[in-house]
């Protein structure tokens, strides 16, 4: 069986309008079964993890996918089968995780420091969302054809 892997794009460009709300350190849009399409970090960070590399972008779109599941699990244990998970914050010593969904089979997540304006970084990640969605969507793979 042989096939073709096509390269998907880099859909981090997109992500430079949060790396530039002060306090965003990281931002990743993965696909609903955890590939990064993209990722950015602002500049000039310091700290353990002051640039995401692309094995690290791709270890945390794995972490997100897994956390958004749970959360969608979670949802529907608590609200029934139709309940649909919107958001999801995760809070640490260190700061914030948020996640969203982000159009067909993608999600967004963006990682802050303790002193971001949350609430301001949920807001612009719905208009981000809500503006280039169609690209942060990915859709079902097609099946591979018979040989």
């Amino acid at each position: 069986m042989t096939g073709t892997i096509t390269r998907l794009p880099d859909l981090g460009w997109m992500l430079r309008p949060l790396t530039e709300i002060p306090g965003v350190r990281h931002a990743v849009v993965v696909s609903e079964d955890g590939l990064r399409l993209g990722h950015d970090s602002a500049a000039n960070l310091s700290g353990p993890v002051a640039r995401l590399s692309v094995a690290e972008a791709e270890s945390l779109s794995a972490a997100c996918a897994a956390m958004t599941m749970t959360g969608r699990s979670t949802g529907a244990l608590l609200f029934g089968r139709g309940a649909t998970t919107r958001q999801l914050m995760m809070e640490t010593d260190q700061g914030f995780v948020l996640f969203t969904h982000a159009g067909v089979g993608a999600h967004l997540g963006v990682a802050t420091d303790l002193e971001a304006d949350v609430g301001l970084v949920a807001q612009q990640m719905q208009l981000l969302v809500g503006k280039i969605g169609a690209h942060l969507s990915s859709l079902p793979r097609d099946e591979a054809p018979a040989t």
